[in-house]
């Protein structure tokens, strides 16, 4: 049995799950990691020392980093299905992987955590919150024009990019910012919506 640490609200555990359940694969969710109990705790850090969740543990194997689990899952479960054995097509899917979360996650947490998350520490930091959000609707542009002509982000099949960067796109249209019109991005939204392990990244983002 697979075991997910970390809790359900998180979108990068909504990652892993949505890979797992798009495999087929049965999995417990321990999500006392991030609510019960602190990530600081030695017992997480001796498993991510980055104390950060998600953590996969499949028997011997224990690995962090959202899209790192994701490709492992994959890899050892998916039998090319939304991971291709193609080097090429598989690097297709990985640079999209990569942009997510090198390019495309750095630009919006000011306007995610002080929208949404609200800490007192965003209290004053308007010009902040309004520069984090030019930037990302900037880049989610980048994969409207990048959607034109195709139903998916690599090609015309569902693939592990789908799952990172339809959770970005879940992420960005429900933050109280003002959205420039993005048809494509609304059409691979209902697409994506239509497939049954979608269920798993229904609940609101709160990290």
């Amino acid at each position: 049995m697979l075991t997910v640490l970390g809790r359900q609200t998180s979108i990068n555990v909504r990652k892993v799950l949505w890979t797992a359940a798009e495999l087929g694969l049965a999995y417990e969710l321990d999500e006392r990691w991030g609510t019960t109990r602190d990530l600081s705790e030695p017992e997480f850090l001796a498993l991510n020392p980055s104390a950060q969740m998600p953590v996969l543990s499949d028997g011997d194997v224990v690995l962090f980093e959202s899209n790192a689990v994701c490709r492992y899952l994959a890899g050892r479960y998916g039998e090319g299905a939304i991971w291709p054995f193609d080097p090429a097509a598989r690097a297709k899917i990985d640079q999209w992987m990569e942009w997510q979360s090198a390019t495309l996650n750095p630009v919006w947490s000011d306007a995610f955590l002080g929208l949404v998350r609200r800490p007192e520490t965003y209290v004053g930091r308007e010009d902040a919150i309004a520069a984090s959000a030019e930037r990302w609707n900037r880049l989610m542009l980048v994969l409207e024009r990048e959607l034109s002509g195709r139903p998916f982000a690599a090609g015309d099949s569902f693939t592990l990019a789908d799952i990172v960067l339809g959770l970005s796109v879940h992420r960005w249209r429900s933050t109280p910012i003002s959205h420039p019109p993005a048809p494509n991005l609304t059409a691979y939204m209902e697409r994506l919506r239509h497939r049954p392990a979608f269920d798993t990244v229904s609940p609101p983002d709160m990290a």
